[in-house]
């Protein structure tokens, strides 16, 4: 019988403090970077409290492959601005502190010096297929960086939460609504 067991490099003390400096560093760089270039402006885009302008163009490319199978084709933009109503009224009573990790989360996305990178997305959003879509989450989910995963895990959850907190969402899954008091 052979052995299957694989001898996989330890990871050090040493070298799991420079991973963390490197990480620490690398977030800095692109959060000073994103604020001098302006695409963490603060600004809400028209019509929302929270959501900006750099937002936008990420979430309307993801919602829609978010939603597909709970959403017809002929319904989907409505839906997605509806989620995006939403997702930014839950933004905006969130913790001061989870609001900006949310938005750095969205700066890291929306600036291309860090999109192409971290996600396969070299192009803008709005250019995305939605094959290109889903294996940037497939790569977040399956990612072996724990922070890529945590942002695979936020994005699903605050998506799904914005639509499935919506009454025209309940019908695709049988949930008939709150009871009648």
């Amino acid at each position: 019988m052979s052995e299957t067991t694989f001898d996989a490099p330890g990871l050090s003390r040493r070298n799991l403090l420079k991973v963390g400096l490197f990480g620490s560093a690398f977030l800095a760089t692109v959060g000073v970077t994103a604020s001098l270039t302006g695409c963490s402006a603060s600004v809400p885009a028209g019509g929302f409290a929270v959501l900006r302008d750099s937002d936008l163009p990420f979430l309307r490319a993801l919602v829609p492959v978010m939603l597909e199978g709970a959403v017809p084709g002929e319904k989907m933009a409505q839906a997605v601005d509806s989620t995006l109503q939403s997702l930014d009224y839950a933004l905006h009573r969130l913790s001061p502190e989870m609001l900006k990790l949310t938005q750095q989360l969205f700066d890291v996305l929306a600036l291309p010096v860090t999109r192409g990178p971290l996600t396969g997305v070299w192009g803008s959003w709005e250019k995305a297929s939605a094959q290109d879509i889903r294996d940037f989450l497939t790569r977040w989910e399956n990612s072996s960086v724990g922070l890529l995963k945590m942002g695979h895990a936020s994005l699903l959850q605050l998506v799904l939460m914005a639509w499935y907190g919506r009454p025209e969402s309940w019908v695709h899954c049988g949930y008939p609504g709150p009871p009648a008091i």
